[in-house]
């Protein structure tokens, strides 16, 4: 891939001046896109703890974008107007899709992934067996990891441009509640729950509630529930409680979530799956 990576890096230095009708050009942009598609590539990945982006896949998706045409694409009684088409073959790669769901090409879901009615962009990659619920939305080249379940409504934003900026990252086996969103680049580690209709974004801060202490911005630690909570500030009219994210359960590595065991924690705490 390291031919390919220098082909697109050599087009995006010279994107303004590339001749629309470049044969040569669509191909090797299409044959990054489709290495994002079939899961050979990936847009970043975490290394000891840190998301590493690989620029030149975003680059190439918006090289895509710009020499796409508008076309009308059908499938069955709906129909379309876009310039990227969908992905197709879901049975041949283990992927269960219900009628109500689409995912754009150059995306990658892995075999046992189920969609009910949602959406996928371009870009985003979920791992093994993870459900992506009713009505919830994985933006462009969100990482989603295995075994996870994105509960009805959740949105995760997503991160194309520029192409340097680190996209929003859920780790293996976690469970993010109805209506959560996750944006501007945050990350979730592996083993997370988040309660539902949490915000996490890359400046929200992140408080163990047994020590009040703050972990850091935009980042859940591995291995933990963690709820939607508000901190006072003070401000010239006033105080006001302004959005943090608590944990307030730390959990075993490799923990397996027991839904009965995890309610009642959240319970415990005024939040809910």
């Amino acid at each position: 891939m390291a031919d390919l990576k220098a082909r697109i890096e050599a087009l995006w230095e010279r994107r303004d001046d590339l001749d629309p009708g470049d044969a040569d050009v669509d191909h090797t942009v299409t044959e990054a896109i489709t290495a994002l598609d079939e899961g050979t590539e990936r847009v970043a990945e975490v290394r000891d703890g840190d998301v590493v982006v690989h620029q030149w896949l975003k680059q190439a998706i918006l090289l895509y974008f710009r020499r796409s045409q508008m076309a009308t694409i059908e499938l069955g009684p709906f129909e379309y107007a876009d310039k990227i088409p969908l992905k197709s073959d879901y049975a041949a790669h283990g992927v269960r899709v219900v009628p109500g769901a689409s995912a754009r090409f150059g995306s990658f879901l892995d075999r046992g992934v189920v969609m009910m009615p949602s959406y996928v962009n371009i870009g985003a990659r979920v791992g093994a067996n993870t459900m992506v619920d009713t009505w919830a939305t994985v933006g462009s080249c969100a990482q989603i990891g295995a075994n996870t379940h994105l509960s009805g409504g959740v949105g995760i934003g997503g991160v194309l441009e520029p192409p340097n900026a680190a996209p929003v990252v859920v780790g293996d086996d976690c469970l993010i509640g109805s209506r959560c969103i996750v944006a501007e680049g945050a990350h979730v580690g592996d083993g997370v729950v988040l309660g539902a209709g949490c915000v996490l974004t890359g400046s929200i801060p992140v408080i163990d509630a047994a020590t009040g202490e703050e972990l850091g911005r935009g980042k859940v630690p591995s291995w933990c529930v963690a709820v939607a909570g508000t901190r006072a500030r003070e401000f010239p009219g006033g105080t006001f409680g302004l959005p943090c994210v608590l944990v307030v359960k730390r959990l075993e590595a490799g923990e397996r979530h027991d839904k009965s065991a995890l309610n009642q924690v959240l319970r415990d705490h005024g939040a809910a799956t």
